[in-house]
């Protein structure tokens, strides 16, 4: 896309490829979030997009990428990517910020068919959302929320050095559910990081994340809605080990 510099952005691991999706990309997700992605007796997420009949999840699917496009400003953005393996679309990673420019600060979500759990590609894509938010955008922190239960969610921020910042808690189906919030600082990254990762396309896109310096006023954020310069996080990560 011509006029988009965020299409021409890719990520690669030995294992999975992140990548702004294509047209037939968001129809592969869409379908592959309709099959599943967790247990029907658990729900990770604070939005609950994965509850309803499979055409309305796959539509939940497309509406939330469409959203985030619909709505980016470089005060206020959330990146979302498929992750591929072996040229299948095998899940979701994001990352988002408010004032970036100021903050350095990024949250992180994720999440994987039920089918490619397990085999290690959500750590894969893990280091390569790190890679590109530390090595290419200049982050100096991120965080991610996984509501307490996601042992494997949990298991993977330990792994990749997060320590844990805090708590969260949301209404999710009806219940109160309490999430433990991890932080990753910059040099922890560095001195932990062990898996190679290659960001392409990133250059042209800098100025829509607020990754150059800028005279602009940061844009107004609703305290209620901000943690730590940063949205409140929407979605923890899922069962993406």
């Amino acid at each position: 896309m011509q006029h988009w510099p965020l299409s021409g952005i890719t990520v690669r691991t030995p294992l999975v490829e992140l990548r702004w999706p294509t047209p037939r990309d968001l129809d592969a997700l869409a379908a592959l979030g309709a099959e599943g992605v967790h247990a029907p007796g658990f729900m990770p997420f604070f939005s609950q997009w994965t509850d309803g009949d499979p055409a309305t999840v796959a539509r939940r699917v497309l509406q939330r990428h469409w959203k985030a496009m619909a709505d980016w400003s470089a005060e206020d953005w959330t990146l979302y990517l498929v992750v591929v393996h072996d040229g299948e679309v095998v899940g979701s990673q994001s990352l988002g910020a408010r004032d970036f420019a100021v903050t350095r600060e990024v949250l992180l979500t994720s999440w994987l068919g039920l089918r490619h759990q397990g085999l290690g590609l959500g750590g894969h894509a893990r280091a390569a959302v790190l890679e590109l938010a530390f090595g290419g955008l200049g982050a100096e922190d991120a965080f991610s929320v996984v509501r307490r239960g996601n042992t494997a969610s949990q298991a993977v921020c330990r792994k990749f050095g997060f320590t844990q910042d805090g708590t969260q808690v949301n209404a999710v189906r009806g219940v109160r559910a309490v999430s433990d919030r991890y932080r990753l600082r910059r040099a922890d990254w560095a001195a932990s990081r062990a898996v190679p990762a290659e960001i392409d396309g990133l250059e042209p896109a800098l100025g829509m994340f607020g990754a150059e310096p800028t005279t602009a006023e940061p844009a107004a954020t609703a305290l209620a809605a901000t943690l730590s310069g940063v949205r409140y996080a929407p979605d923890p990560d899922h069962v993406d080990a």
